[in-house]
């Protein structure tokens, strides 16, 4: 591969490099660049919070701006989807939106690494939610939880063919929660990887540089664009876990 390949190939920035290997009883637990960025994330999540909670100042500062919104927009959303009793959720709820939300963003700075276009790392998230609202449905319903399954006002007949949807419908949530997450952030960086292709290219072909400022263009609508999605994935991300952990609390139809 030439010098200008990896700069061009829009699957390069995805790739897991080693940073330091190790290895635990014959498992890879070796340090990447994936486990090296989500460390960043959380010292930066960690910085705001911090900072933006250790003074009570009379006309806040960004920091405590910013984190006063995320709590608060935090908040309004487990309210309105899991209600009052959703809340004991929400530290768990905060900490995925803002996890999710910042690996979106900062995956979005040059020569960084997006931890959310890992199938691997969104997958581990929607499976543990599902185990958490499989967990907490049946200690706080008991076999109650079954009729999460069991829809009222249904007819007998068609009752069995309801209920194997039900379960195949819930079974499917971790698969359509991590996919979701993991295509949106893979498709939007391979089509900013491949505009800036374009302006390499262009820029080295003579006459038809003139036409690099199209796809230079583009990219700008695109990061635009991808700054948009970068938040609403990670809301929906939120919302989804509250209307999964709602039902864990409230299992009846």
């Amino acid at each position: 591969m030439s010098e200008a390949g990896p700069a061009i190939d829009p699957i390069h920035q995805f790739h897991i490099n080693v940073i330091a290997p190790l290895s635990i009883g014959g498992v890879d637990a070796s340090f990447t660049n994936a486990s090296l960025f989500m460390v960043i994330i959380l010292a930066v999540i960690a910085f705001i919070m911090l900072l933006g909670t250790s003074g009570e100042h009379i006309v806040p500062n960004r920091l405590q701006t910013l984190a006063e919104m995320s709590y608060e927009f935090v908040a309004s959303t487990v309210r309105q989807t899991a209600g009052e009793a959703g809340m004991k959720f929400f530290p768990f709820v905060f900490s995925v939106f803002m996890f999710v939300f910042f690996s979106n963003l900062i995956g979005l700075v040059p020569y960084t690494f997006t931890v959310t276009s890992q199938i691997i790392v969104t997958f581990a998230f929607a499976a543990f939610i599902i185990l958490l609202v499989l967990a907490y449905g049946f200690y706080k319903n008991g076999a109650h939880f079954l009729r999460l399954f069991v829809p009222s006002g249904v007819s007998p007949i068609l009752l069995p063919f309801i209920v194997l949807i039900e379960i195949i419908s819930f079974a499917s949530r971790p698969i359509s929660l991590s996919v979701r997450l993991f295509a949106n952030m893979l498709a939007g960086h391979i089509t900013l990887k491949v505009f800036g292709g374009f302006v390499t290219l262009l820029l080295g072909a003579g006459v038809y540089a003139l036409l690099a400022p199209l796809p230079l263009i583009g990219i700008v609508l695109l990061t635009a664009f991808e700054l948009l999605v970068a938040f609403l994935q990670a809301y929906v991300f939120a919302i989804l876990t509250c209307v999964y952990l709602n039902d864990a609390i409230h299992p009846g139809h």
